[in-house]
C-alpha cells in the first residue's frame, strides 16, 4: 500500500505562512487517548484544503498507518468511503457477518476495524464538510484515527476543536502573488504600490492571488496598474478570477473552481430570505456595519425579525460575514463577498426596494446631526459615515427630492464639525451640483444647498465666495417662497452674521433686524428664533461697542430691588468690580481649590464657549457672542 495515494493534491509550492496553523494542527491532532478529531473553518478561497495538503504531505511519517482522504460534500459519503476501501486498499467489505445483513454504516464500521496495517496512527480527512450530521455517524471510534475536517462552517461542533483561517496577512499576500509570478517577473518590483493595492483589492484571499497570478504569468505583457484597472471595472466577472472548471482541471491548483464558483458553494446553503439579507448587505460600504443598521432597514421592508436573525445566523456560520471582536455588534463582509453579492442584488427583482429603505436608514441618521455637532455627536455617527457617503455617492436615485440634501448636509457637517474644512466641502459642493441637476435651479433645496456651502465657506475665512452664495441663497427663497417665510428670515441672519464676522456692522445690522421682525411676525415673540435674532443683534451692538445708560441704570435697578439676587457681581462695598479684582479672585478660587495649573479669568471665558457648544448653540451665536473676528477660533469649542 503506498501512502501517496492517498492524498489526492500535490500541493502548491508557492505556500506561504500558515505557520501558526500548521503547527497547532500537528500539537492537536498528536495528542493520546480518544479520538483527536480538529476542524479548519473558513470562507470559500481561504485556502482550507491547501492547508490540510500541506499538513498531510507535511508530516506523513507521523502516520504510518496511513493517510485517507474523503471529499465529504459528495451526497453519500458512505459510499465513496467504501468505494476507498476496495479502490485504494483492495479489501473486500463484507456484505453480511454471521448470518446478518450489514447496512452502509455496519460495513464502514467494519471497515475502520479492519484497516490496514493494522497498527500506527491515520489520518482521516473529510474535506468541504456541508453538514455534520451526515458523517458523524461514519467516524471512526478507534483512537488510532486521527480525523481532520475542512468545511466552511463555523463551530461544526463544540467538542472539537476549531482552527479559524482568515486571509493571509498583507505581506505574505505580497509574497504570495510574487511566488505565484516567479522570481523572472519584475511586475511587483516595478509596481510596488500597484502590487500592494491589487493585493488589497483582492482583500488578500488565496485563491483570488493564485487566480490572478496565473493569469498575469500567461499575460506577461500586462501590467498590474492595467490588471487592477480591469479588475475594478468587471468585478467577479473578469476571467483572471472566473475562469471555467475546464481551464483549471489542466493546473496544478488545489481549487478547482473560480472565485465566485467558490462563493456561490456557499450561498446555495442559505435559504431564500438569507439570500434577500445578502443582497442587502452588498449594499453597505466596505466597513464596519453595526447589526442595528440591517434591523432598521429590514423594518422598512417588512421583513420578520425572526427571519433577519437567522439570517445573521447562517451568514456568520458560512463565514459570509465576520464579527468584530472589539465591536459593539459590528460585522464586515470580505469585499470579494460583497462584490458577489452585489451581482446577486443585480440580478434580484427586489433590488430597488432594498436600495430606498437602505438609503431611509441613513438618510434618518443624517438628519439627526445637528448644525453645530459636539464631539458626542460625532463619535455618535462616526461609524455610519462610510455608509452614509455610499448613498450620497451611488444611491441618489433611491433618495427622495425632499431628502437629498440630507446625505450631503449630514457629511458636511460631520466633517466642518472636527474643523476638517478640507474634507466638508466637495460634499456641499456636490451638493449644490446634484440638487440643480436633479431638481432645477428654482427650488428651495438649492438654495438650502447654497447657503450650506457659503456657511462652510464662512467658516474657512473665505468671505468673498460666501457672500454671492448668501445673496443668491437669499434672492432664490424671496423668489420661491415670497418675503413671509421663515427661510428668508434665516437667509437675512446669516448673510448679516457673515458682514458682522467682517466687520461691517452698518451692512450688518438691516438685516438682523429685518430677520428679527420677519421671525416676531411669522414665528410669535415666545419662539427660540425670536430669542436668536434678539440675540444676533445684540452682539452685533456688543462688537460696536453701543453700550448704553440704560443698562447700566437697569443694573443699579436689579441691585436696589434684589440687593441678595445672585445675578449680579458686586464688590464687598456694593460697588462695580475692577478688573484686577476679578482677576484676583479667580486666581485665589485657583489656589484655594489646589489646582496643579495656574487659573486665569480668561479661562472662565473658555468655560463658557465649551459649556455653548455641548448646549448646541450655534457656532456662529458662539463667535458673535464671544465676540471672535475669526471663526476658527470659535470652532475650538466644539471639538472636545
Amino acid at each position: 500500500m503506498t501512502k501517496e495515494g492517498y492524498i489526492p493534491f500535490q500541493g502548491s509550492a508557492n505556500f506561504v505562512g500558515r505557520q501558526h496553523e500548521l503547527s497547532l494542527l500537528r500539537e492537536k491532532l498528536q495528542q493520546p487517548g480518544a479520538v483527536a478529531i480538529s476542524a479548519v473553518s473558513g470562507m470559500g478561497g481561504v485556502g482550507k484544503t491547501e492547508l490540510a495538503t500541506q499538513y498531510a504531505r507535511q508530516h506523513e511519517a507521523d502516520y504510518p498507518g496511513g493517510i485517507c482522504w474523503l471529499n465529504a460534500r459528495k451526497s453519500d459519503l458512505a459510499a465513496e468511503i467504501l468505494q476507498f476501501a476496495v479502490f485504494k486498499m483492495n479489501l473486500e467489505v463484507p456484505q453480511e457477518l454471521g448470518g446478518r445483513k450489514l447496512n452502509l454504516e455496519q460495513q464502514v464500521e467494519w471497515f475502520w476495524q479492519n484497516w490496514r496495517p493494522t497498527e500506527g496512527l491515520v489520518l482521516i480527512v473529510l474535506d468541504d464538510v456541508t453538514s455534520l450530521k451526515s458523517c458523524r455517524k461514519l467516524l471512526p471510534k478507534s483512537n488510532r484515527f486521527r480525523i481532520l475536517m475542512t468545511t466552511r462552517l463555523r463551530r461544526l461542533d463544540t467538542n472539537f476543536v476549531e482552527i479559524s483561517l482568515d486571509v493571509l496577512s498583507a505581506e505574505d499576500a505580497l509574497i504570495f502573488l510574487t511566488k505565484v509570478l516567479g522570481e523572472q517577473d519584475q511586475r511587483v518590483k516595478r509596481e510596488s504600490q500597484v502590487a500592494e493595492s491589487l493585493c488589497a483589492w483582492l482583500g488578500y484571499l488565496p485563491l483570488g492571488l493564485e487566480l490572478v497570478g496565473r493569469y498575469l504569468v500567461e499575460e506577461p505583457d500586462l501590467s498590474l496598474a492595467e490588471m487592477l484597472q480591469r479588475l475594478k471595472a468587471q468585478q467577479l466577472q473578469d476571467e483572471a478570477i472566473d475562469p471555467t472548471e475546464e481551464q483549471l482541471q489542466d493546473t496544478e491548483m488545489t481549487a478547482k473552481r473560480g472565485v465566485k464558483a467558490a462563493f456561490e458553494l456557499s450561498w446555495r446553503e442559505l435559504n431564500q430570505k438569507t439570500q434577500c439579507v445578502g443582497e442587502l448587505l452588498s449594499l453597505f460600504a466596505p466597513d464596519v456595519i453595526l447589526w442595528e443598521w440591517v434591523e432598521s432597514t429590514s423594518k422598512s421592508l417588512n421583513w420578520i425579525e425572526a427571519d433577519v436573525k437567522e439570517a445573521k445566523k447562517q451568514l456568520y456560520k458560512l463565514h459570509l460575514i465576520q464579527r468584530l471582536v472589539d465591536g459593539d455588534g459590528g460585522y464586515k463582509i470580505h469585499p470579494l463577498i460583497r462584490e458577489f453579492l452585489k451581482l446577486k442584488r443585480a440580478a434580484s427583482e427586489q433590488t430597488d426596494e432594498l436600495k430606498r429603505a437602505f438609503a431611509e436608514t441613513f438618510i434618518a441618521i443624517a438628519q439627526q446631526i445637528p448644525d453645530s455637532p459636539t464631539r458626542r455627536d460625532i463619535e455618535s455617527v462616526k461609524d455610519a459615515i462610510p455608509h452614509l457617503a455610499e448613498v450620497a455617492q451611488n444611491l441618489t436615485d433611491a433618495v427622495s427630492d425632499e431628502n437629498l440634501i440630507s446625505a450631503f448636509a449630514g457629511l458636511g457637517k460631520f466633517y466642518y464639525g472636527q474643523g476638517l474644512y478640507a474634507l466638508a466641502q466637495p460634499w456641499f459642493e456636490q451638493c449644490v451640483s446634484v440638487v440643480q441637476s436633479r431638481l432645477g435651479e428654482e427650488h428651495p433645496s438649492v438654495a438650502t444647498s447654497y447657503n450650506n456651502l457659503a456657511y462652510l465657506y464662512s467658516l474657512q475665512g473665505r468671505y468673498t465666495k460666501a457672500e454671492p452664495l448668501f445673496i443668491k441663497a437669499l434672492k432664490l427663497y424671496q423668489r420661491l417662497l415670497g418675503e413671509e417665510h421663515p427661510s428668508v428670515a434665516t437667509s437675512y441672519s446669516n448673510l448679516a452674521l457673515l458682514y458682522n464676522s467682517q466687520g461691517r456692522y452698518t451692512q450688518a445690522e438691516p438685516l438682523f433686524i429685518k430677520a428679527l421682525q420677519l421671525s416676531q411676525r411669522l414665528l410669535g415673540e415666545e419662539h427660540p428664533h425670536v430669542a436668536q435674532s434678539y440675540n444676533n443683534l445684540a452682539l452685533l451692538y456688543n462688537s460696536q461697542g453701543r453700550y448704553t445708560e440704560d443698562e447700566m441704570r437697569a443694573l443699579r435697578k436689579l441691585q436696589k430691588d434684589y440687593p441678595n439676587a445672585p445675578f449680579l457681581f458686586m464688590s464687598s462695598r456694593k460697588s462695580p468690580l475692577a478688573p484686577d479684582s476679578i482677576r484676583g479672585i479667580v486666581e485665589q478660587a485657583g489656589k484655594w481649590a489646589s489646582l496643579p495649573f495656574p487659573v486665569h479669568a480668561h479661562m472662565l471665558r473658555h468655560a463658557c464657549g465649551y459649556y455653548l457648544a455641548r448646549e448646541k448653540i450655534d457656532t456662529r451665536t458662539i463667535q458673535g457672542y464671544l465676540g471672535h473676528k475669526n471663526i476658527q477660533h470659535t470652532v475650538r469649542y466644539t471639538q472636545l
